[in-house]
């Protein structure tokens, strides 16, 4: 952590191109709840750098860096990766995103103790937020979307049976890769996902709800109507100084 903490002192400032302030979102919801669907399009269609801690633990376990090596001991042994290693990682993605368009974090914080530490990351660097976008789904709906996703263990791209099928039943259209059901998308698993979310997350909507910051959404609406109203939004809110 110290050894980042100082190469991270060194980066530069946190306004995009041209003196244009750069937006951070933050967005929240279950999983399943399609954050990293509309993360992604931020990123496609606004140039926002897309931040998601499993993307950025998969990446690093690919990498052999070391804390790849040190997270893939956690995970393979079943357990969570600790949070000291998720911050420290997620803290230098927003380094290396300052300069640029803008930020998503997608799915961090999840605990009102990370989103302290957010805050204070941010606070010493100049950094903002706009919005906190909370991604609301009823418990059916999110049971249906997760149930029927499968993935592509190669290349990582994610489809669904019923809204976003392959071309080739079974196989991936990017590598033809025969596709797999994650086993954290199983039924029982993911209903207690769902409800640990909500238990452990319903301070953190709080705390971001009393600051001001909080933009609830409808998450059962199409991905272009959540896309239209959540970048509507975050570019007429003033950014929010951290304390």
């Amino acid at each position: 952590m110290t050894e980042f903490l100082t190469r991270a002192a060194s980066a530069g400032g946190g306004s995009g191109p041209a003196g244009r302030a750069a937006i951070g979102l933050v967005f929240v919801g279950p999983p399943g709840a399609g954050k990293g669907t509309l993360a992604k399009t931020l990123q496609a269609r606004a140039g926002m750098r897309h931040i998601s801690p499993g993307d950025l633990l998969r990446q690093a376990v690919r990498d052999h860096t070391e804390y790849g090596r040190k997270a893939l001991t956690y995970m393979r042994a079943g357990d969570l990766v600790p949070d000291e290693i998720v911050d420290a990682m997620i803290q230098a993605a927003l380094a290396q995103a300052e300069g640029g368009s803008g930020w998503v974090l997608d799915g961090y914080p999840r605990t009102p103790a990370q989103a302290g530490l957010l805050d204070g990351f941010l606070a010493s660097r100049g950094g903002t937020l706009n919005a906190v976008v909370y991604f609301e789904i009823g418990e059916d709906i999110l049971l249906r979307r997760l149930t029927g996703r499968r993935l592509c263990p190669i290349c990582g791209a994610i489809y669904h049976v019923d809204y976003r099928p392959p071309r080739s039943a079974g196989r991936c259209d990017l590598d033809g890769a025969e596709l797999v059901a994650r086993r954290d998308d199983a039924p029982d698993t993911a209903l207690h996902r769902f409800r640990v979310y909500r238990a452990q997350t319903a301070p953190l909507i709080d705390h971001y709800r009393r600051r001001g910051l909080l933009l609830s959404v409808n998450a059962e609406r199409p991905a272009e109507e959540l896309y239209d109203m959540i970048w509507g939004s975050v570019r007429s809110r003033p950014a929010t100084p951290l304390p």
